[in-house]
């Protein structure tokens, strides 16, 4: 490999894989001598502080700029990243995602559909990575592999969503045992705050139902986040409840910016993402909705009833 430095980047609103891959990458490149630093233009969930290279992690900061001979962007395409992508003078430009609605044209991408998570990608890339970097003897060490099993751990609703392939528990598998604990990751993404648990079940309190009972529903405006620091997984909470279909959560992160999680049970919800410029999976997909937070709820039902109509149902 013949780039020195690297910029490792990942989409905003980060989860699991994002921030998994995006560490188990870095720490891999540092092990190999390579200067490397993960920028992210979103503040990370505390949660995942557990991952080795956590505290390192960059918070884009508006203004700035950057330069190094490779950005990788991770889990999205580059138009979701934010501002590091425009903000990054870089030789080269690598895309590594696992979304199928991924539409990069204009960087060189490596997309593989059929991966359950990024996370999955770059645990099958390293040892080509160790075979082409000068000989290099490379090993999956513990601050490579909690980093990549928690990206796959996360992204399979913990190995037990459809996606979920023999490779995915194979190379999980891999990951535990190079060092990582899975009770580890599994206990520190369980734990929240007293605040928080208030605020979600406050917020489950909130959902609504739509087409009979197939569409769960929570809508949080921006006042209600200032309330809490944050506030996670209240979509899988939703999806849950027998009957529904589509699980959403729209949630106003700033007056006029709206984030949205989708989740179903077979539907496919990029198709509803992809209106609003966004993506993923079949079955769970996100997006921003730049309006209001009254308008932006409107689209979105609006959307979801188009989806509805497409099919006759």
């Amino acid at each position: 490999m013949a780039a020195s430095s690297v910029i490792v980047t990942a989409h905003q609103n980060p989860d699991g894989d994002a921030i998994g891959s995006s560490l188990g990458l870095c720490n891999c490149l540092k092990a190999l001598g390579k200067t490397c630093r993960v920028v992210i233009d979103d503040k990370l969930p505390e949660s995942f502080g557990i991952l080795p290279g956590f505290d390192a992690v960059e918070q884009f900061a508006a203004g700035s700029s950057y330069s190094c001979d490779l950005l990788v962007v991770l889990d999205c395409e580059p138009d979701r990243t934010g501002q590091v992508y425009e903000h990054v003078t870089a030789a080269d430009r690598l895309n590594i995602d696992h979304h199928m609605t991924n539409a990069n044209s204009e960087t060189d991408v490596y997309l593989d559909a059929g991966a359950a998570a990024t996370a999955e990608i770059i645990h099958d890339f390293l040892p080509y990575l160790w075979k082409i970097s000068d000989g290099a003897a490379g090993e999956f060490s513990p601050a490579i592999a909690l980093p990549l099993y928690t990206g796959m751990a996360t992204d399979t609703g913990f190995f037990r969503f459809s996606n979920t392939t023999p490779h995915t528990m194979r190379a999980a598998a891999n990951m535990i045992e190079a060092g990582a604990a899975p009770n580890v990751v599994s206990e520190a993404l369980e734990q929240r705050p007293l605040e928080e648990v208030v605020m979600m079940a406050r917020a489950v309190a909130m959902v609504e139902m739509y087409h009979e009972g197939r569409v769960a529903a929570i809508f949080l405006d921006n006042e209600f986040m200032q309330q809490v620091d944050s506030i996670e997984g209240l979509v899988g909470r939703i999806r849950v409840i027998a009957g529904v279909e589509i699980a959403v959560v729209l949630k106003e992160k700033e007056p006029g910016l709206c984030r949205v999680s989708l989740r179903s049970k077979g539907r496919d919800v990029t198709r509803i993402a992809a209106r609003f410029g966004g993506g993923g999976h079949v079955r769970a997909a996100g997006c921003t909705i730049e309006q209001p937070f009254p308008a932006a709820k409107a689209a979105l039902l609006q959307a979801i009833d188009e989806e509805f109509a497409s099919d006759g149902n």
